[in-house]
């Protein structure tokens, strides 16, 4: 959530998205405007870390995510972290798509991430977003919570009360299950 977004203005975006859910045109259509830079944001946090002359760029990211959001014609909005959470999982798709055709066109798989919070000194500056996607299946298998908890933070740029909003459970259940799913991931991706 960026720094002048006020409650009203979360509260203007939830009300939207209801509105949205109900086939709401109008409502949807004054949406843009107010998500669109927030999106463009958490795209850029993650994007800033690519190698220079990286093809997917972060309008193109936000674009594409947005062009899925939108044709999410049935989606059932719940309020704004569940719209960003929604936002982040499709975020992860296009990076791991772009991977993968990047990987078939044998230029190379990786898509160089750098990690959010900046906090995380055990983590590489460079993620191979296809081993990390694997890892998170995995994960997920074993701990749906955890590997949820993986792709808001990591993918959607979520912070830690917006990804406890989003998974109605509370901030310190997510800095405990990020701190753990962190600690699996690093051991699964590179044996340490």
């Amino acid at each position: 959530m960026s720094e002048p977004e006020t409650r009203l203005e979360r509260h203007e975006v939830s009300r939207l998205l209801l509105a949205w859910s109900n086939h709401d045109a109008a409502a949807r259509d004054a949406l843009v405007p107010i998500v669109y830079d927030e999106l463009r944001r958490l795209a850029h946090k993650y994007m800033r870390g690519e190698r220079e002359g990286h093809m997917l760029q972060t309008t193109a990211l936000v674009n594409e995510a947005y062009l899925r959001l939108v044709d999410l014609d049935r989606m059932e909005w719940r309020d704004r972290a569940h719209f960003f959470a929604m936002a982040a999982t499709l975020m992860r798709r296009i990076l791991i798509d772009h991977a993968r055709d990047r990987a078939t066109d044998k230029r190379g798989g990786r898509v160089m991430l750098t990690p959010l919070d900046g906090k995380d000194v055990r983590a590489p500056s460079n993620v191979d977003v296809i081993a990390l996607d694997q890892a998170l299946d995995r994960l997920a298998a074993m701990d749906p919570q955890q590997s949820r908890i993986v792709e808001l933070r990591f993918f959607g740029g979520l912070t830690i009360e917006e990804t406890a909003e989003a998974l109605d459970i509370s901030p310190a259940t997510v800095k405990r299950e990020w701190t753990s799913a962190k600690a699996w991931l690093h051991q699964q991706m590179y044996g340490r």
